[in-house]
């Protein structure tokens, strides 16, 4: 190993086992609140907040530390309104033709349609590219590894800082979504992943009565 490259890994905190089974139960029931909204409030959030919530982002892990993530934020009320309307038109697609009768079966709890009003209430919207290849300054493309899961990673942080900020968002995922990059006039390299509306919940917000799995569900301990 060549020390040089290397910096001494210090932890901020450290915990009895006592005071980490605590942090962890209550992290747990924090994000075991967390809803998916669909019913936004049009109460204005600080830049601030949105920035710092995206350098949470930042900080996930990604494959040889390529970061191969790049985040769009809008507030602007006509990008807000041209991201609608594209997104409803592959919306009434989807929902006239392209889902199978399962899908349709599946989403009729929600009670969802292509109508996506939310896209323009929200203060915010982020919009998360993924990167598949860099470009230098002599215009060479230069691989990526690991980018549909590094930038899901990615997303993780950035939904649970959301979250930590008492704010509600929506993982929408119009389909196709080339759109995004249209608008936005992003680059070759960088792919629509994932459109998050980002805000305060409306006053009326209703959320499915639905359940999540049990532990037994999605783990297995092997002792």
């Amino acid at each position: 190993m060549n020390k040089e490259n290397f910096i001494p890994y210090t932890l901020a905190k450290t915990f009895s086992e006592e005071e980490m089974l605590a942090q962890v139960q209550l992290f747990y029931t924090q994000m075991n609140l967390r809803r998916s909204l669909r019913h936004f409030s049009d109460r204005k959030i600080a830049k601030e907040v949105i920035e710092t919530i995206i350098k949470t982002a930042g900080t996930a892990p990604s494959g040889a530390h390529k970061q191969p993530w790049f985040f769009v934020a809008i507030s602007n009320t006509e990008i807000k309104k041209a991201i609608r309307e594209a997104a409803e038109e592959e919306e009434y697609r989807n929902y006239h033709g392209r889902m199978s009768e399962e899908w349709l079966n599946d989403l009729a709890i929600f009670e969802t349609d292509w109508h996506k009003e939310f896209l323009e209430t929200a203060p915010w919207l982020i919009v998360v590219f993924r990167r598949a290849y860099e470009i230098d300054e002599r215009q060479q493309k230069h691989l990526n590894y690991y980018v549909n899961e590094s930038v899901g990673l990615a997303v993780g942080f950035l939904l649970a800082a959301i979250h930590q900020a008492g704010l509600v968002a929506l993982t929408h995922t119009p389909s196709p979504m080339n759109f995004l990059q249209k608008i936005l006039q992003r680059p070759e390299n960088e792919k629509p992943f994932l459109l998050i509306p980002v805000g305060y919940p409306a006053e009326d917000a209703l959320v499915p009565n639905i359940f999540r799995k049990d532990l037994a569900e999605i783990a297995l301990f092997l002792e």
